[in-house]
């Protein structure tokens, strides 16, 4: 294995590489690097996805770029926003001790006119999107002209999304003695046609089996019905209390219901889809890559780009259209030396399509038997203990109660404390698996008993049917806004959460209406709460001001009769101005009742790893 230094790089380059921890080059790395530097011929370059492509290409320019020039000498095109921030980002880790070197990125959700602002200073790069970049050829703020280098990566995914016509505009306005590199995780016939219409006679280069998977990754598979596909996907994240990966979806819409039911249900999980601004990309990102999130579900393309290293599982919750979205999705893990899960949750029908995958990775599935709930209790309680194990005890805070606790306990034997112990923590859960079914049984009969079972919450993580808990210990607030203003639970519960009332406060019934909404808050904090929302003015949810107010909580049993859908004649009244007496609201919602978008009974803790203001329900 060669060094960074016998690579040919300039000694700033090699110091920057060095602080950042890199030790030796990679595979894609060791081959890519002194062919660019060498050599002005196009280049075409096979790596697997988290094998160092961004380093591959970017060394090397950065190596060759002249420092004395304001002039753009190279444009990097990348499918997504988060790719192309994200080259940026290392491009200017490699560079930060280049005197005179800049970089922008371009990309569209973002302020073009901050971005026209950098591009006026002079860069020497430019990473870009292929739209954003289009726009601002037009506009005239970006001038190719002096392009030296053109920089296709994951050129097989600007095709999918179909940017064929972009890419031949930026071909336009650049000069043809440039020289053309093209990397990807994949090589599908699209990405040579590409090489066929854009490069001259390229060199290529490849590490790795073309479009295989990495052996740092073991590739597994559930088989269910498609009924049972979510309580599959919760059971398998049961089984793995440490997970830490990416849930994969083919839509925006799946995407956003997968990762409504997961935080309704109590899991750390967030959203990442196109739907997303830029700021709310953003502030997913920080929570999943400070672990504060620990589920991601995404869709493919918003999932391109990131960059994190220890990831545990990836889960197909269905598999791509095209086969080789396989290979970039569960390249996702195994990255950096460590190894990784990716798992496939299939119909009976579905398991045809995993053969023309195992052949294109050069890898076989191993099918696993979905856990039932005696697997699922032991692994979580063992998890339990270890963390109880491992929990340091603070004496000068814990000392002085010490004795008034043992008096208290003296009573029980060191078996039943155990026992009082345990149950306390996992009474709920135990209840919720005490009757689960066996998901592997794809009989139709069993398919419906287990789907009954299994539809709810996992105890006292709520239940998803909308189920009240008649619970005196907490207090109901209404809010002026719902389902019109976009709101949903998850989003609810993230405005909570900002509002920054307690680490410890709990949720309970929540009921989102077309224009108004009510949520139930441990009593303990209703002023807390009311001061809140009262304290700053300008608190506002999608463009309107936010008013909370303390309401009557609804008596047992008065459902507005029947449980069908419900409409009042004159269309129901518009709380948005908050007006009118507690009364009046009450009235309103009972005639409203059947247009709720119930939460459930769901108990949450806030303040921990169940924050989730970035989330946004799909359009589409």
């Amino acid at each position: 294995m060669s060094t960074f230094e016998e690579l040919g790089l300039k000694p700033e380059i090699v110091k920057a590489l060095t602080e950042l921890g890199y030790e030796s080059p990679t595979e894609i790395q060791e081959k890519a690097v002194p062919q660019v530097i060498a050599s002005n011929q196009d280049l075409k370059a096979f790596a697997q996805t988290g094998t160092g492509k961004t380093a591959a290409f970017s060394l090397p320019i950065l190596q060759k770029i002249d420092l004395n020039s304001k002039e753009v000498q190279a444009i990097i095109l990348s499918p997504t926003r988060e790719l192309a921030i994200q080259i940026a980002r290392n491009i200017e880790e490699f560079s930060k001790h280049m005197k005179g070197f800049r970089v922008a990125a371009v990309y569209g959700g973002s302020d073009i006119n901050g971005q026209i602002r950098t591009l006026n200073k002079g860069v020497q790069i430019v990473v870009g999107t292929p739209g954003r970049t289009v726009d601002l050829i037009k506009r005239r703020k970006l001038r190719l002209d002096s392009v030296q280098w053109l920089v296709l990566d994951e050129a097989d995914e600007m095709l999918n999304m179909g940017f064929k016509d972009e890419l031949d505009k930026v071909l336009e306005v650049t000069p043809d003695t440039k020289q053309t590199l093209l990397f990807s995780a994949t090589f599908p016939k699209e990405v040579d046609r590409i090489a066929r219409n854009y490069m001259t006679d390229p060199a290529q280069i490849d590490a790795g089996k073309r479009n295989s998977g990495t052996d740092q990754v073991t590739h597994e598979y559930y088989v269910v019905t498609d009924r049972n596909r979510y309580p599959a996907l919760k059971r398998i994240a049961d089984i793995n209390p440490d997970i830490y990966g990416i849930i994969f979806c083919r839509t925006r819409r799946e995407t956003q219901e997968v990762a409504d039911k997961l935080i309704q249900d109590g899991y750390s999980a967030d959203s990442l889809h196109g739907e997303l601004s830029q700021a709310q990309r953003d502030a997913v990102m920080r929570k999943f890559r400070s672990k504060t999130v620990q589920i991601l579900v995404a869709t493919d393309v918003a999932a391109r780009g990131l960059d994190v290293d220890s990831l545990t599982h990836v889960i197909n919750y269905k598999l791509p259209d095209q086969i080789e979205s396989y290979t970039h999705r569960s390249g996702r893990t195994g990255r950096a030396g460590s190894t990784g899960i990716s798992i496939a949750i299939v119909s009976p029908g579905e398991r045809r399509k995993l053969g023309p995958i195992e052949r294109i990775i050069g890898k076989k599935f191993v099918q696993m038997q979905v856990p039932d709930g005696k697997e699922i209790l032991k692994k979580q309680l063992l998890k339990l203990i270890d963390k109880v194990k491992d929990t340091e005890v603070n004496e000068s805070q814990i000392g002085e109660h010490l004795p008034a606790i043992l008096e208290k306990l003296e009573d029980l034997d060191r078996e039943e404390l155990i026992k009082k112990f345990v149950s306390l923590e996992f009474n709920s859960f135990l209840k919720y698996y005490a009757n689960a079914g066996d998901l592997n049984d794809l009989s139709r009969s069993n398919s419906r008993d287990r789907d009954r079972g299994e539809r709810g919450d996992r105890g006292d993580r709520g239940d998803s049917r909308g189920k009240r808990r008649d619970d005196e210990n907490m207090s109901r607030f209404f809010i002026n806004i719902g389902r019109k203003d976009k709101l949903n639970p998850a989003r609810l519960i993230g405005l909570i959460n900002d509002q920054k009332i307690s680490k410890n406060i709990e949720i309970g019934q929540i009921e989102i209406l077309d224009t108004f909404s009510f949520f139930e808050l441990d009593k303990n904090f209703t002023q807390e709460t009311l001061a809140a929302f009262t304290r700053d003015s300008n608190i506002e949810f999608e463009g309107r001001g936010v008013n909370v107010e303390i309401t009557e909580k609804k008596r047992a049993g008065n459902r507005g009769g029947g449980g069908g859908r419900r409409r009042s004649s004159g269309g129901g009244r518009d709380h948005r101005g908050g007006g009118g007496g507690g009364d009046r609201k009450k009235k309103s919602f009972d005639r409203d009742r059947g247009n709720k978008d119930s939460g459930g009974g769901f108990q949450k803790k806030f303040g921990r790893d169940r924050s989730n203001s970035g989330n946004r329900r799909s359009k589409d």
